[in-house]
């Protein structure tokens, strides 16, 4: 895990050379050769990465960088992007609940479940909440669930937003952060992002937003 930071925080440098999609490919492309190149491929799409893109960007870059400690951190990334992507098995997931109790995705076996990877303290998370309860309150009781993996650290602070704002839907957490477990076995480097799991436990899809999730939703839940 303290490993899984320190990359994290290697990531900071990489945007002071490239803004946009296209400025950090060309810049991959253009150094094959340089370790650089692997924290920038880290930060293409960083919101709802492509795993296919990631693995195709990674396979220019020369021999001896793929096989570096950095490289091999980037190819568990990826790898952990396809283990989770759609149609394949959801990766288990199980923390302690905000009753101290240890809850996850395979207790919800059965239902609709949208894994959404948030943070209170994360604005851009709180902003999804509205949406998310209309959802919620819209689909809950035709086999659907939200399962709430929080990034917090702070117990109190992540239990009292969730109080106070009424978010009625599961919730579990490791309490580390943007360490938390479960980011790894799913690729998430930035929140918030979801994944969409069926009654059998497969992955429908990653990161859909707005009406669209909401068309999905009524498409699938009945």
């Amino acid at each position: 895990m303290k490993t899984f930071l320190v990359c994290l925080i290697g990531l900071l440098p990489s945007l002071l050379f490239a803004q946009t999609k296209a400025e950090l490919i060309e810049q991959i492309k253009s150094n094959p050769g340089e370790k650089e190149s692997i924290r920038l491929i880290q930060r293409i799409d960083v919101q709802n990465p492509d795993y296919k893109e990631l693995d195709n960007l990674f396979k220019t870059l020369d021999k001896k960088i793929r096989k570096t400690t950095e490289g091999k951190f980037l190819q568990h990334y990826i790898a952990s992007l396809e283990k989770s992507s759609p149609g394949k098995k959801a990766p288990g997931i199980t923390q302690f609940d905000l009753a101290g109790e240890p809850y996850g995705l395979q207790n919800l076996k059965g239902k609709y479940v949208l894994v959404s990877f948030w943070a209170s303290w994360n604005a851009q998370s709180r902003k999804e909440i509205p949406f998310y309860k209309e959802i919620y309150a819209a689909f809950k009781d035709k086999g659907f669930e939200i399962l709430g993996v929080s990034f917090d650290s702070d117990f109190k602070v992540w239990k009292k937003y969730i109080d106070d704002n009424g978010l009625g839907w599961k919730h579990v957490s490791d309490l580390q952060n943007m360490n938390n477990g479960a980011a790894l076995s799913y690729g998430i480097k930035a929140i918030p992002q979801n994944v969409l799991v069926d009654p059998n436990g497969i992955v429908v899809a990653r990161n859909l937003q707005g009406e669209v999730l909401r068309n999905k939703l009524q498409e699938l839940v009945k």
